[in-house]
Formats: structure tokens, C-alpha cells, sequence
């Protein structure tokens, strides 16, 4: 291990990729300790432990995204889920779109500058949305819990409204948003990995130390009186770890191998066999942990919004209905992990484009004819798989949490050892290292699996 850090610090470029990451994460961590002018994050966070009472809700969710953010009310507190949202939005317009579609395939650099425009601008638009609702809600807690508001910030009212609190309140949220949108770009620009998804995993990593502490209260070491979780639960929850991580690594870098075969060309007098690839790979999981996310995101939006409004109408008595762990929950939560993947896999893999290329390159899949027959394998083969990763993806999400649930184990235990954030996690760290053996071997370096010798 020592010897590939030395390697990969060896390499410029990569050394100045990774430090300029580093640096943008560790600016994401202090902003998510710097409150919002007149709010008191500790006595916040003890509302809402006190509000939980040991469950599991959108909130504590929330607060995992953020890395703890949300509940210390802090400037980053509504986290990377708005810019997740507008992306999301944007996805289904080019779908829905055949105009937008065109044009960007007709000029890809403008049609992605107009796709990041306007997604930005949806970011803005459910920022101030958001954290609206939670200035709200703010007060409401400051009502049964006075000292979360500063009285001066409070006490400033036009027309009955304390216009001062929701100005700064709504400005400093929505500042914090775009400013952690901007560090996500910036990354994936500049840096190593893909920023909004480093932002994510950051922010899990963070609630370990609190999840391990939780583990060692709910053992009971200190007394003779048996804990709330036993070493057998425990041991059950290990495992629960392991096959997740396994099972999440399989399934991002398993593939389907479609077999090729090339044309034969005369070049003078020679008979030349084409260089190229003997198969092509078709990934399993071709969204990654991509539907995790986007079905966490979408799930949360809606729900922590009716718990915003309160539960005396229509839309809270949904919320109640969807919160996490309910059996609508669950089911909402695989429909959407299958939805998104097969809708990214559609949006992002283009095997008309692949059919010509095989075409133009003399290749041809036995059995098979170039062109539109082609076209219409890679299609069905890529659907059939992308079934097979789908409820993969979906089962390792659910399953643990519904373990947890029927083995009484708390939800936040559950949530960072074998679920959703888990599978972020190993995810992002995946794509992560992928990314860094590419530049490995682009500078003439083994990978990760080799000894380190230039070739």
C-alpha cells in the first residue's frame, strides 16, 4: 500500500489533482461547523435527538448527507440533495425533450454548458425552497425550545414577520449550497473523482466516530446488565457489512463479455489483422451507485418537505406514510433504484453509436449482422443485465435496514453499516481508485493489483 501512495505522489499531475481535492474536502468540513449567524447549533442538535427518540426519520437521513450538518444547522446544511434534485430534473427534461436531446448531440460542449446553466439555476431555486421551509420549521422549534434563535436576530419584525431571521436565515443557506455546488465542479473539474459524489461519501464518513459510539452505548460494556444490542446482533451486523461491501463490488465491477470478431484487410501484400478489443464489456451495474443516490435524494425531498408543513394535512399524513423503514418506504425505494438505473443506462449508453463503430472498424459480433441488428443485441443484452443489477442494487439497499428492523437494532447503526450509505461509500471509493489507476497507467505505472515497476 505504502509503496503505491509513494507511486502515485510520484506523478505531478495526480499529486496535484489529489492535494487540490484534499483541500476542497477540508473546506467542505469546516463550513459544515460554521453556523448560521444567530442560530445555536448545539442546542438544535439536541432537539432534534430528542425528536427522534432513537427512530429513524428523513431528518437523520438528511443529517447523513450533510455529515451532520443539517442538525447543527450550519451554513452547508441542506447538503448537495438540491443540486441532486435538479440534476434529476434536468435527466427526465432531455428525456422528455427530443429538442434538447439534439442539441446536444449536435454540439455536445454547448448543450452540456446549457444542461450545467440550468441546472444550477434549478440548485438556486430549490435552495431558497428549502431552506424557506426549514426557517420555518426553525421557528416552530425555537417555540418549544427557545435559545436556537438568538432573541435580537428574532426580535427584528416587519408586519408581524421576523424578516431579519428569514433573510439571513434563507441568503446564508442558499450561499452555502451554491458555494458546495461550486467546491463538487471544481473537483470534478480540477481534482480526482466526481465532486458531488466525494462531497456525499465525506459527509458518511464523518458520522462514523457518533455511529461507533452509539454501538458502544448500546453495548452496555460498563455495567453487568445486558445492552440493547447483543454481540450476536452485532456479529449479524458484521457480516451484514462485509456482504454489502462484496456484494456492492461485484455488482459495479462485474460485465458481460460480447465476443468480436474483425474483418481480414489485405494491405500490399500483407495480411493485416485490425488491433483491437476481442470483446466488449457490458457492465453489469452500468449507473454505478448513481440510483442509490438519486432515489435517497428524491425520497427525501417530498417527505422532509411534508415534515416542514406538519402533519395536519394531506401532505404530512404522506409523509408519515413514506417515512424510513415503513413497508411504503421500501417499496417506493426499489421501484425508484430500478427506475434510475435503467433511465440513467438508457440516457448514458448509446449502442447505435457502438453498432457504428464496430461498423467503421471492420468488427462484427458472430452471429450477427452490422447495423440495425446489432444495434437491436446491444440493446437487448444491455436491458437483460441492467434487470440483473437493478435488483441487486435494490436488494443490498433494503435488506439490511429490514434485518435491522426486525432484529431491533437502531436505524442509524443499520443506515452507516449496511444500507444506503454503505453502498455510496464503497461506490465512490471504487470510481475513486478507478480514476487514479487510469493515471497510473497513462504514465506508464502498474495498477493497484501489481508491484510497483514502470513497464
Amino acid at each position: 500500500m505504502f509503496e503505491t501512495i509513494r507511486r502515485i505522489f510520484q506523478i505531478p499531475e495526480l499529486r496535484q489533482k489529489i492535494i487540490f481535492t484534499l483541500f476542497l474536502l477540508a473546506i467542505y468540513r469546516v463550513g459544515g461547523f460554521v453556523p448560521v449567524p444567530g442560530i445555536n447549533g448545539e442546542v438544535a442538535l439536541s432537539y432534534f435527538k430528542h425528536a427522534s427518540g432513537g427512530g429513524q426519520n428523513l431528518f437523520q437521513l438528511f443529517d447523513i448527507f450533510s455529515g451532520g450538518a443539517f442538525a447543527h444547522m450550519t451554513i452547508f446544511a441542506l447538503g448537495v440533495v438540491p443540486y441532486i434534485s435538479a440534476s434529476i430534473m434536468m435527466q427526465l427534461f432531455m428525456a422528455l425533450i427530443p429538442s434538447l436531446q439534439r442539441e446536444v448531440r449536435e454540439n455536445p460542449e454547448y448543450g452540456k454548458r446549457k444542461i450545467n446553466r440550468w441546472t444550477r439555476l434549478g440548485t438556486v431555486i430549490l435552495s431558497f425552497i428549502q431552506s424557506t421551509l426549514y426557517a420555518k420549521y426553525a421557528l416552530q422549534m425555537n417555540l418549544s425550545s427557545p435559545g436556537i434563535i438568538s432573541p435580537d436576530l428574532h426580535s427584528v419584525t416587519l408586519f408581524g414577520m421576523p424578516w431579519l431571521y428569514y433573510s439571513v436565515f434563507i441568503v446564508t443557506m442558499t450561499t452555502g449550497t451554491v458555494l458546495l455546488m461550486w467546491l463538487g465542479e471544481q473537483i470534478t473539474e480540477k481534482g480526482i473523482g466526481n465532486g458531488m459524489s466525494l462531497i456525499i461519501a465525506i459527509g458518511i464518513v464523518s458520522q462514523l466516530p457518533s455511529t461507533i459510539g452509539v454501538i458502544m452505548q448500546q453495548l452496555n460494556l460498563d455495567s453487568p446488565e445486558p445492552g440493547q444490542l447483543s454481540f450476536f446482533t452485532l456479529l449479524v451486523l458484521f457480516f451484514l457489512f462485509v456482504a454489502v461491501s462484496f456484494g456492492t463490488i461485484f455488482i459495479i465491477q462485474g460485465q458481460r463479455k460480447i465476443p468480436l470478431q474483425y474483418a481480414r484487410r489485405v494491405v500490399g501484400m500483407r495480411e493485416v489483422q485490425p488491433v483491437g478489443s476481442s470483446y466488449i464489456p457490458l457492465k453489469v451495474n452500468y449507473a454505478n451507485v448513481i440510483p442509490v443516490i438519486f432515489a435517497s435524494s428524491l425520497l427525501m425531498f417530498p417527505t422532509v418537505l411534508g415534515q416542514f408543513v406538519g402533519y395536519g394535512n394531506w401532505i404530512g399524513r404522506v409523509a408519515n406514510m413514506f417515512s424510513p423503514g415503513t413497508t411504503a418506504y421500501n417499496i417506493a425505494y426499489v421501484l425508484l433504484i430500478i427506475f434510475f438505473t435503467y433511465f440513467w443506462t438508457a440516457t448514458q449508453f448509446r449502442p447505435d453509436q457502438i453498432a457504428s463503430d464496430m461498423k467503421k472498424n471492420g468488427a462484427c459480433i458472430p452471429g450477427v449482422r452490422q447495423g440495425k441488428q446489432t444495434e437491436e443485441y446491444l440493446e437487448a443484452a444491455m436491458s437483460n443485465i441492467t434487470l440483473i443489477g437493478a435488483l441487486s442494487l435494490a436488494t443490498l439497499a433494503v435488506c439490511p435496514s429490514i434485518i435491522g428492523r426486525l432484529m431491533n437494532v437502531s436505524p442509524n447503526i443499520t443506515y452507516f453499516f449496511g444500507g444506503t450509505a454503505l453502498l455510496i461509500l464503497v461506490g465512490v471509493v471504487l470510481d475513486t481508485m478507478k480514476q487514479v489507476e487510469s493515471h497510473l497507467i497513462m504514465k506508464r505505472y502498474e495498477g493497484f493489483m501489481k508491484k510497483g515497476k514502470t513497464r
